[in-house]
């Protein structure tokens, strides 16, 4: 069975910093790409950043140069460093990876549970 878990959010000033992590376990090969989302109160769902397996990056405009997605394959972790946080960052963070079980020859996405991100003004 495959888990993800996030950890690493807060509270934190507008300004601040946090350091997400996410960790994929559970049977199976490579992870192929990985993402981070958020979802504010009252707001859909929506893609922060994916990284692809080779280090590749891609960001929504609103994070560009205040969020770096990073990973380390060996420990099939995904990170999601925030600098510069604005109220506006204020959500539930989650992430996905897409991977292949080893009980299946299909390509599934796994999600985590999410962790919360308050940032205050």
């Amino acid at each position: 069975q495959v888990q993800l878990v996030e950890s690493g959010g807060g509270l934190v000033q507008a300004g601040g910093s946090l350091r997400l992590s996410c960790v994929a376990s559970g049977r199976f090969d490579n992870i192929y790409h990985m993402e981070w989302h958020r979802r504010a109160p009252g707001k859909q769902r929506e893609l922060v950043a994916r990284i692809a397996r080779g280090g590749r990056t891609k960001y929504a405009e609103f994070v560009k140069g205040r969020f770096t997605c990073s990973r380390d394959n060996a420990k099939n972790t995904v990170y999601l460093q925030m600098d510069n946080l604005k109220p506006e960052d204020t959500a539930v963070y989650y992430c996905n990876a897409a991977l292949v079980p080893d009980d299946s020859s299909y390509q599934y996405t796994y999600w985590g549970q999410g962790t919360q991100v308050t940032v205050s003004s």
